[in-house]
């Protein structure tokens, strides 16, 4: 077993990604909380505007460094600015909501930011590149968000006293930044890929600042790098279910039995049909039969989400999808085959 994996959630879990619809941060954290009593997280509400989006809410966190918005996304800055400081506002928002809606509340409880590595790439320098392109400013940012994560983890904890904190870091980009995809500037090269044990190294960091609690890394991205995230020592690893590939099924199986939790997206995260519960975890049962795995660990192993996001749904869609993937981690703990 991974040295991050003690169970921190009871078989057959739920919970969301990270995203809700609309920009009221009291009704976000009722909704969550009501849906996901035993697994509820901290709502983003990018639909408020820049500061409110995953990477503003992120810099409002870091430590010594700042960010200001430009035409083409956020850039670093040398003093905290509006931006930052609407970023903190809206964060201080959501967490006196939850707070609010958590009276009592003892269980995990998941909080999310980008990760280092999304955020070096979606991140401006001065000279209009992303901080991806300069190995220093890559440190930096790792460094900073390191230190931002640890006040942001105590605060929660002094909120919610009875939670179990999870850290998500959002990396939808690292599949991007292993392979030299990132875009630069000019849109006409791309960044040269960053070495995979620098990028395991950097992860390492992040998931000891959780102290040994739970980090979870989430990709709604093609071609997860699933092992490379078992050996960083993640406790999990939540992905897209439908793009997963026959190709990543046996890297799968090792991260499982090494005790990596997959938190698998089943339910569409945009307004759609939903089909019955049990329906929706077919393929979660079909790629367990073919792994070979035992069948009495897969609710122990798995905890269903959205497939991404859900701040382009519905408000009502985002309700039923979240109450979704709890009736679906229900039927998969009553009937793992």
């Amino acid at each position: 077993m991974s040295e991050n994996s003690t169970q921190k959630w009871a078989a057959g879990a739920a919970t969301g990604v990270g995203s809700m619809p609309g920009g009221d941060a009291r009704e976000a954290a009722r909704t969550v909380t009501g849906s996901l009593e035993s697994f509820p997280y901290l709502a983003e509400l990018p639909a408020r505007g820049p500061g409110a989006d995953m990477i503003g809410r992120t810099l409002g966190m870091l430590v010594e460094v700042y960010g200001h918005v430009e035409p083409s996304g956020w850039r670093i800055s040398d003093r905290p600015g509006r931006d930052t400081r609407r970023a903190h506002s809206w964060l201080g928002e959501d967490l006196d909501a939850l707070e609010e809606f958590t009276q009592g509340y003892e269980g995990p409880l998941k909080v999310s930011a980008v990760g280092p590595w999304t955020l070096a790439a979606s991140l401006e320098m001065r000279n209009g590149e992303a901080a991806l392109s300069d190995p220093g400013a890559c440190r930096d940012l790792a460094a900073s968000l390191a230190e931002g994560l640890r006040g942001h983890l105590a605060d929660v904890r002094r909120r919610v006293p009875g939670a179990r904190v999870v850290l998500q870091l959002d990396e939808p980009s690292l599949t991007a930044v292993l392979q030299g995809r990132v875009k630069t500037a000019s849109g006409y090269r791309t960044h040269r890929a960053v070495d995979r044990a620098v990028v395991e190294g950097a992860l390492r960091d992040l998931v000891a600042v959780a102290e040994d609690g739970p980090v979870v890394v989430h990709s709604c991205a093609p071609e997860v790098p699933f092992g490379l995230l078992r050996r960083a020592g993640v406790t999990g690893v939540s992905f897209d279910f439908s793009l997963l590939t026959e190709r990543e099924e046996e890297v799968i199986g090792e991260a499982v039995e090494a005790g990596t939790t997959l938190f698998a997206g089943v339910v569409p995260g945009v307004d759609s049909r939903l089909s019955d519960p049990a329906g929706s975890v077919m393929g979660v049962r079909t790629l367990w039969r073919r792994l070979g795995l035992t069948p009495g660990t897969l609710s122990e192993s798995v905890v269903l989400t959205p497939s991404c996001g859900l701040a382009g749904a519905s408000p009502a869609y985002a309700r039923s999808a979240l109450d979704h993937c709890v009736r679906a981690a229900r039927s998969l703990a009553d009937n793992p085959e």
